[in-house]
Parts: structure tokens; sequence; C-alpha cells
């Protein structure tokens, strides 16, 4: 029977080795690599295609949440993390596992019995990683970046270049200084996790940087357009405009 192949992220040391250590006993678990941060891992996972990940949360220069933001591939993930305010009874009732360091031997294999019997029985993740994303809570304050996939690399905007997020079917574009950037996100998740005094929600199809706006133009009757500091108009609805007047005060 192959071996299943597995990768270890994690940016501690310490936590690294006790996954080896207790992996040790599995003669059946291949571990291909190790990778001590996000962006790291995410090159690996793309080129490396394991079929099991071991994830840490937090992490420099990329989370292993944002990991997932872009990850298009289909192994099977066990987060490792010191962190309890994510939603461990959601993953666990999908079948994805979430250790609370410190974590003991016989907790960790468990949830590598777990994962190991998906991968066996073939019943493992049929979708990309990233959704596993729809399991999660949306985060409890304001994101501070967004992660987009730029050809084979990844791009990190921060929120403070965001001009406008525009609705594009199942994803979302966004607009920031510098160009441009396609997300396969709701218009719902950043309507409730961009900062709110910073971003209104003019139109079910837009949200827009206060700061962005020149002014408020009639369009028709009971319509409006917003103009913005670049040249851009884009549409207001009715409730849009209420909201505009009553953050605007005019």
């Amino acid at each position: 029977m192959d071996k299943i192949r597995a990768v270890i992220i994690d940016d501690e040391t310490p936590a690294r080795e006790i996954i080896r250590h207790y992996l040790s006993e599995l003669d059946y678990i291949d571990i291909v690599a190790e990778c001590s941060d996000g962006f790291s891992g995410l090159k690996t996972i793309t080129a490396m295609k394991p079929e099991l990940v071991f994830l840490d949360i937090q992490m420099p220069r990329l989370t292993g949440i944002e990991m997932l933001e872009v990850m298009t591939e289909k192994p099977e993930v066990i987060f490792t993390t010191a962190y309890d305010q994510f939603a461990i009874r959601a993953f666990e009732l999908n079948a994805v596992d979430y250790l609370l360091k410190p974590f003991a031997k016989r907790r960790f294999l468990e949830a590598v019995k777990k994962a190991t019997d998906k991968i066996r029985s073939g019943s493992g993740n049929s979708e990309p990683a990233n959704m596993l994303l729809s399991k999660l809570p949306e985060p409890v304050s304001p994101v501070t970046r967004i992660v987009v996939r730029k050809g084979n690399g990844i791009s990190l905007i921060p929120v403070d270049q965001i001009r406008f997020v525009e609705a594009q079917d199942d994803y979302v574009m966004i607009h920031h200084i510098s160009g441009k950037a396609l997300k396969q996100q709701t218009m719902k998740y950043y309507e409730d996790n961009l900062p709110e005094n910073d971003f209104i929600r003019i139109h079910r199809s837009y949200i827009v940087r206060l700061q962005e706006i020149n002014r408020i133009e009639p369009y028709g009757k009971d319509t409006y357009l917003a103009m913005l500091k670049s040249g851009e108009r884009l549409p207001v609805s009715r409730a849009g405009y209420q909201l505009l007047r009553e953050e605007l005060k005019f």
C-alpha cells in the first residue's frame, strides 16, 4: 500500500519536531517536506500535491487561513495551533481536525487516523482546500489585508489600498490603487469585515471606500451615481443613498 504523503507547515521548530516525532511510529506516513512559513508552504503544496497537511494558523508572512484562501489543491488539512478562537467543532463535524497546542500524542494520532481513513477510503476532499473556509466563523475583527492569486504567485493587498469592491457572480473584483484582482468570496464577507468606518455598501454590487467618493449626483428617478475621485461612476441604490446620507450627514 502506498504511503500517504504529508507536509508539515509551522513557523516554530519545536512544533514541527513534535509532529515529526509523533509520526515516526506510523510507517504509512511519508513526510515529504517541512516549511516554516506560509509562502514556502503554499509553494510546496502546489509543487508536491501532498494528501495530508499539518497546518499552523498564526505564522509570519502568510497565515494558515490566508493559505487556504488561495490553495487550489485538495489535501486533508489538520490544523495545529495555539489559538482557540476558531470553531473547533465546525471542523470536526466536517472531518477536518483542529488540534490546540499543546496536544497529547493520543489526540494527535486520532486526528491522523481520521484523515487516513478518509484518504484510504477515497472519501477525502473532492473540493479545493479553500472551500474549508466556508466552515470558518467570520473574523472577530476587520481584515487588514486580502490575499489573491497573481499568475503562479500570490499578492497581498493591504485594506487601506482598496478603492472599492465589485460583485462578479460568485466572485468579487477588488479594485485597489495598483489595479484590480478577482477573488472567490462574497460581497457579504466584505460588507461584514472591511472597517465599517472606512467602507460603505452603496449598492448590491458595490462597496466603496468613503474617501474615494467625490460627490453624489442624481441619475434618473430615485437613483444616484457616486462619482469617484478617479472619475469612475458607481450606481447608488435607494438604500445605499440613505446610508450615505446618514454617514456623510447631508
